[in-house]
C-alpha cells in the first residue's frame, strides 16, 4: 500500500496508537525500539455490565467520548506533544464495525493534519506481537494462540507480520465462554477474573466436563457444550425427574474449577498439538484469558514437560491496549503503509 500522506523516513522515531476494536478506548507512544512510553486504556466494562456483554453502540459512543482524552492522557506522560509524533497506527480488524470506525476516524485526521505516515494493525496478531515486546528479541516462527473473548485461534506465525490461520473455534471463544458460564453462576460481568477467583476454591475434578476435539487432530475449538454441560449442572436438565442440589458456594466453586479446568486442557491441549505437527519449539500466547492464573501455570508446565520454548503476554498486554500496537514498526520497516482510502475490516476471524 501506499502513503496518502506523510513519507517512510529514516529518522523516524516516535508512534501514536489507536486501539478501538472493541470496548476498551487506548493510546500509546511507542519508540523505534518498541519501547513503551506510555498505554492508556479506559475501560467500558461498567458500562457493559448490566447487559452481561458488550453493546455495540453502547461501545462506539464511549469511545467518540473517550478517545481524545485518552490519547492526551498517553501523550502528557510520555513527556511530548503531538508535534513529535512521527508515525500513527490505528487497529482496523477485527472488531465491532463501529467501534473500530471511531479509532480509524480519529487516526486518519491525526495523520493528515501531523503530514505521517499512517499504519494498519490487525487486532489479533498484535496480542501475538505483545510477546515479541516483552521479550525484546525475535521468536518467529512461532505457534501463535490468541484466547479472548472475541477470538480462540491458532496461527503459523511463519514471521513478524505473516501469520497464517490455522485452527479457530467452530462457535463460542474461550473468553465468551467464561462470561456465560459466570452468569449461569450468578458472578459478576466480565466472568474470567471471577471464574478464575473462586475456582481457587472449588474441586476441579467435582465435575467430568466434556474437552472437545481434545484427541483429534484438528486445531479447532468448541465451547459451546462445555457451557451447556454446566448450565445442566447448575439448573438441571428440562425435563428430567432428577434435579442437582441447590446452587451453593462450594458447588458454584466446584463448578468454576471445573469448567476452567476443562478450558486450560483443551487449550494447552491444541497448542502442543499444533507444535508437533508444524514442527516448531515457540509458542505465543496473547489475549485476555492469557491473563488467568490457573491457564499460565498450566502453559509452563507444559513447557518444561515437552521442552518447548513459551512466551505468554505480560498481564498489562492480555486484555485490549495499544502498546502492542508497536507491530506498526514492523509494517513500517517494510515500507507498508496505509492510503487514508482505507476502511475497517469488522467480524470475527475464522478458517477459511
Amino acid at each position: 500500500m501506499s502513503a496518502a500522506t506523510g513519507e517512510n523516513r529514516s529518522d523516524a522515531r516516535l508512534m501514536l496508537a489507536l486501539e478501538s476494536s472493541c470496548d476498551e478506548t487506548a493510546s500509546a507512544i511507542i519508540e523505534r525500539d518498541l519501547t513503551v512510553r506510555s498505554n492508556v486504556v479506559a475501560s467500558q466494562a461498567e458500562l457493559h455490565e448490566k447487559y452481561g456483554g458488550v453493546v455495540p453502540e453502547i461501545a462506539s459512543r464511549a469511545h467518540v467520548t473517550n478517545l481524545l482524552p485518552v490519547v492526551q492522557e498517553a501523550v502528557t506522560q510520555a513527556g511530548i506533544t503531538l508535534k513529535d509524533i512521527d508515525l500513527i497506527a490505528v487497529v482496523t480488524r477485527p472488531g465491532l464495525v463501529g467501534s473500530l470506525l471511531v479509532g480509524l476516524t480519529a487516526a486518519k485526521t491525526f495523520a493528515a493534519t501531523l503530514n505521517v505516515p499512517l499504519i494498519a494493525v490487525d487486532h489479533v496478531q498484535a496480542h501475538l506481537y505483545a510477546c515479541r515486546i516483552a521479550a525484546k528479541r525475535d521468536l518467529f516462527p512461532a505457534i501463535g494462540l490468541v484466547v479472548s473473548g472475541g477470538h480462540t485461534n491458532l496461527y503459523l506465525c511463519k514471521s513478524a507480520t505473516e501469520y497464517e490461520l490455522i485452527g479457530s473455534t467452530i462457535d463460542d471463544a474461550a473468553g465468551e465462554a467464561f462470561d456465560k458460564v459466570a452468569k449461569i453462576l450468578k458472578l459478576p460481568y466480565p466472568g474470567g477474573p471471577h471464574i478464575e477467583r473462586v475456582a481457587a476454591d472449588g474441586n476441579p475434578s467435582a465435575f467430568k466436563f466434556v474437552r472437545t476435539f481434545i484427541k483429534e487432530d484438528r486445531l479447532d475449538f468448541s465451547f459451546s457444550g462445555l457451557k451447556t454441560a454446566v448450565l445442566y449442572q447448575a439448573e438441571g436438565t428440562p425435563g428430567a425427574v432428577k434435579q442437582p442440589p441447590p446452587l451453593d458456594e462450594q458447588r458454584i466453586n466446584d463448578l468454576a474449577a471445573s469448567f476452567q479446568e476443562a478450558v486450560v486442557d483443551v487449550l494447552v491441549g491444541k497448542c502442543k498439538q499444533a507444535l508437533e505437527q508444524y514442527q516448531l519449539q515457540t509458542l505465543l500466547i496473547g489475549g485476555g484469558v492469557a491473563a488467568n492464573g490457573r491457564f499460565r501455570s498450566a502453559l509452563e508446565e507444559a513447557a518444561q514437560e515437552n521442552n518447548f520454548d513459551l512466551h505468554i503476554s505480560p498481564r498489562e498486554f492480555c486484555t485490549d491496549n495499544a502498546g502492542m500496537a508497536a507491530i506498526a514498526w514492523e509494517h513500517y520497516e517494510r515500507g507498508e503503509l496505509a492510503d487514508l482510502k482505507i476502511d475497517v475490516t469488522p467480524g470475527l476471524v475464522r478458517k477459511s
